[in-house]
């Protein structure tokens, strides 16, 4: 359990780092650096950006708009993030089987009591008992679930379930 946590604990520092604090920072020296090193000692330059602010400022009113778009052309018209999501996928392993949670307590049972259901009804059998209270059960997680519920135990305590240990 302490190794998952380490490994948890690094998963969200590469998080914090690679999305926050590695962003500002880059964002910041490479406005730093292009200003002190490339503009001001241009004369041609200096006239337009008179003042770091004000360079900031248009940096800003372009660089923003223009790095959106980016993005946006990132993820919707080049083959880049096709690729990301079929690599994430393929190393995924609940692509390959039935995540915990509500897919496995919910979902798939419902699924299963589904074709059940539908083979009796083929074969113009009756429900017994235990199907009926095994069809209710699911009624009632389901309808924990619409309610905003929880399902389960999830494997962290920052969770807390609406779902009474009685009732499971």
């Amino acid at each position: 359990m302490k190794k998952r946590h380490a490994f948890r604990a690094w998963f969200y520092f590469r998080q914090g780092w690679a999305l926050y604090f590695a962003f500002i920072v880059s964002a910041i020296n490479t406005m730093v650096t292009t200003y002190y090193l490339a503009i001001e000692k241009e004369p041609i330059l200096k006239q337009i950006f008179p003042s770091f602010s004000i360079y900031l400022f248009i940096l800003s009113i372009i660089g923003v708009p223009t790095l959106v778009a980016v993005g946006y052309i990132h993820f919707k018209r080049i083959p880049a993030f096709q690729s990301e999501a079929d690599i994430t996928t393929e190393s995924n392993p609940y692509y390959y089987k039935v995540p915990p949670g509500y897919w496995r307590e919910v979902y798939t049972p419902i699924y299963l009591v589904m074709t059940k259901l539908l083979i009796k009804s083929i074969n113009n059998e009756k429900l017994t008992e235990a199907e009926i209270n095994e069809i209710t059960e699911l009624q009632k997680k389901l309808d924990v679930l619409i309610k905003g519920g929880y399902i389960g135990k999830p494997p962290t305590k920052s969770f807390s379930s609406t779902f009474d240990e009685k009732d499971e």
